[in-house]
């Protein structure tokens, strides 16, 4: 299978782009060769590159790395103390919580190592090793042994990765993998060796009335007053390496960790943010982000608002319900949010008039090389993307309606079992019934609630159905309109409540005798079906495409780079380590508004609102605010700092990076960015982009204060 742009039809086409003020995502590995130090030490920075990475000796590189599977994290101690986001961090706090236990409401704090808590599931991964591979690939296209698209291929760059691993010694050792992935659209291929500790547990998380505070309503928004943070710890063998879970596993002892700082932030100020952003589109032409507005985020706000309504109104009837969705909520509201932010700020910020005065000047260039190719790609590249425009919307619409419906059923394994009993095997039969026991239990998990979904389906059916037309849907649409008249609601009904998986008791009365007929007539195992056949059409379609565009950014970003020479180029973000570096910064969003660089306390009381949950404050927190009592944290003037403000270019999956000063030390963690720049994936805005950040003082003032781990701080490593 492609590495494609398929769950979201995201392109991770890794352009050049020119570097102006603090743009840039920039690779560690080529830090040294593009000559960044002096820019760099031009705005403050007191290190050298080596001290920021060195592919032969410890470097801050060293204490990141990816927290979980989209998120970064930093280590603050010599004995694998994580730093990463609360909302980072939430799935996990959320996976222990219950009722009894409720963690997300009152917070978590292991006074010791015995209460870490072990989280299945969640790793941590630090990059071993980074290495040019360009030559090996671009060696296989010139033989002809492979084309250009397909070295973009998980089918290619798989293998290629495998086999470096084993030739540099790594194949077979426990928590080690391997990957190569392009960069710059395929003109750059770079293989990594990770080492992934498995063994990761839960050590601290404030309530989410600090870790959310503010919840959606301050999502993407600047003055901000979130204590957006939460702390784990890795666990290895005796040997220091990756190992599963064991009560004999010890804390990791880290070769490098992060000094915190509490010596303040001042407005211009030098500022790094190292981690792994997730995606950008900085290429994209005036056709491509015209598509993404209409045929991505449109349908995305508009089927993630009808969603959520009905998810909130559930949440707010029943703290077993709260609980269990309340990691779904946050991952749907997050990008809900950003899509509409995304689609104001494209047109406030004039990105398409930007993209078409660029294409105008690439036009310009390419007539005077006299290169064919670079005077035809962007009219080719508008002409692809005017024909799979409508692939892309139904895409969208089918992830975003019919697949984030959470009932199903497992038809692959059902068509096994009906083979069996038409064969009678009795060992497929037993086979694909020990199968279809996992997957009911898989479905029906302690985050599945039955109702709120059926309520959910009821929505999304009918909504789906006034977004696409007939011919473009499953064909389960058919059997609503033939079988039930047209009704959605007793379409569900009969799905989540006669379906062989609905409850225990249809599953274990079909369990005891199962037939071809029951399975035949099942009308959830049809409606998978259904739904996968579609989605697998759909793929198969977008890939096609992709097969068309591939080549033609390849050529489109080449040519940007030799036009923009010789100003050093970045590629896009591709969920791989990056450095960016800027200022702490105020700025100006509108006219008559100015927003300071960073908030204090005063904020959190000044919001308060005990009827919003979103802007309840802790008791404890409120009397602390105002007695003062910030202990050695406080600023000069007696203030509580919570979140501050830069000019570094950050995206998601830099969620709970380490922000760091001139001197190599943590001054915060990056967690969003501000809603005026939401087309900063596709256009950076010099003048009003900023990285919001939680200030460490804030982070460390809540775990001693309001936490009363003493203990946690007295670990990590202080600069006063």
């Amino acid at each position: 299978m492609k590495k494609l742009f398929l769950a979201l039809f995201t392109i991770c086409l890794l352009p050049y782009f020119p570097a102006q003020a603090d743009e840039g995502m920039w690779l560690l590995q080529l830090m040294e060769e593009q000559h960044l130090a002096d820019q760099m030490k031009k705005q403050g920075l007191q290190m050298s590159i080596n001290e920021i990475y060195s592919p032969h000796k410890v470097s801050l590189k060293d204490a990141v790395g990816i927290f979980g599977g989209g998120c970064t994290g930093e280590i603050i101690s010599g004995e694998g103390l994580i730093l990463t986001n609360h909302h980072c961090g939430y799935d996990a706090i959320q996976q222990h919580s219950s009722v009894e236990h409720d963690y997300l409401t009152d917070g978590f704090w292991a006074m010791s190592r015995d209460e870490e808590i072990p989280t299945p599931g969640l790793r941590f991964t630090f990059i071993e090793r980074i290495e040019d591979v360009t030559d090996i690939l671009e060696g296989r296209i010139a033989k002809q042994e492979i084309t250009e698209t397909e070295a973009f291929t998980e089918a290619i760059l798989a293998p290629l990765a495998d086999s470096l691993l084993t030739a540099r010694g790594y194949a077979g050792k426990f928590g080690y993998e391997s990957e190569v992935l392009p960069f710059y659209a395929g003109n750059k291929f770079y293989f990594f060796i990770k080492k992934i500790y498995s063994d990761v547990r839960m050590v601290a998380a404030p309530p989410s009335s600090v870790g959310k505070f503010g919840g959606e309503t301050d999502n993407w928004m600047w003055p901000r007053h979130t204590g957006d943070f939460s702390i784990f710890r890795i666990y290895a063998n005796d040997q220091g390496e990756p190992a599963e879970y064991n009560e004999k596993n010890i804390p990791l002892k880290t070769p490098k960790h992060f000094a915190i700082s509490l010596k303040g932030i001042e407005d211009g100020d030098y500022t790094m943010v190292m981690g792994f952003p997730g995606s950008t589109e900085r290429y994209l032409t005036a056709s491509g982000i015209q598509q993404m507005m209409d045929c991505d985020n449109s349908p995305r706000i508009r089927i993630r608002t009808a969603r959520q309504e009905v998810m909130k109104a559930e949440m707010d009837k029943s703290d077993k319900v709260r609980i269990q969705y309340a990691s779904k909520y946050a991952r749907s509201s997050n990008y809900w949010k950003n899509a509409i932010g995304m689609n104001k700020a494209i047109v406030d910020n004039k990105v398409l008039e930007g993209k078409k005065e660029q294409e105008q000047r690439f036009a310009e260039f390419a007539q005077k090389t006299g290169n064919k190719d670079y005077q035809e790609v962007v009219g080719r590249i508008d002409e692809a993307i005017k024909g799979n425009s409508n692939v892309r919307y139904q895409w969208t619409c089918l992830l975003e309606a019919i697949y984030s419906i959470e009932f199903g059923t497992p038809y692959l394994i059902m068509e096994q079992l009906k083979e069996g009993i038409e064969t009678k095997n009795d060992s497929l039969i037993n086979a694909s019934k020990e199968a279809l026991k996992e997957s009911y239990d898989g479905i029906h998990n302690k985050d599945y609630d039955h109702e709120v979904d059926r309520k959910i389906a009821k929505t999304l059916l009918p909504l789906y159905a006034e977004m696409v037309p007939a011919e473009q849907r499953p064909s389960f649409f058919e059997t609503i309109e033939k079988d039930f008249g047209g009704d959605y609601a007793k379409y569900v009904d009969a799905l989540y409540d006669k379906s062989i998986f609905a409850n225990d008791k249809n599953f274990e009365k079909f369990l005891k005798k199962p037939t071809k007929k029951a399975i035949e007539k099942d009308l959830m195992r049809q409606f998978a079906e259904s739904k996968w056949q579609k989605i697998y059409e759909l793929q198969a379609e977008l890939i096609q495409w992709e097969d068309t565009l591939l080549p033609l950014y390849k050529t489109y970003v080449r040519g940007l780079g030799e036009m923009n020479a010789p100003t050093p180029q970045y590629p896009d973000a591709n969920f791989t380590i990056r450095l960016t570096y800027g200022n702490v910064k105020s700025y100006d969003p509108a006219d008559a508004v100015h927003y300071d660089y960073y908030t204090t306390t005063e904020g959190i009381l000044q919001k308060e609102n005990p009827d919003n949950d979103e802007f309840n404050v802790p008791a404890k927190l409120k009397e602390l605010i105002l007695k003062k009592d910030f202990g050695r944290y406080a600023m000069k003037n007696g203030e509580m700092p919570v979140c501050f403000i830069s000019t570094n270019d950050i995206t998601g999956g830099n969620s709970g990076s380490p922000v760091i000063n001139a001197r190599g030390e943590l001054i915060g963690a990056a967690f969003d960015g501000n809603w005026e720049s939401l087309s900063g994936d596709i256009s950076f805005d010099n003048e009003k982009q900023r990285c919001i950040c939680v200030d460490i003082r804030y982070v460390l003032f809540i775990i001693d204060k309001l936490g009363g781990a003493q203990h946690l701080i007295d670990e990590m490593t202080i600069v006063e």
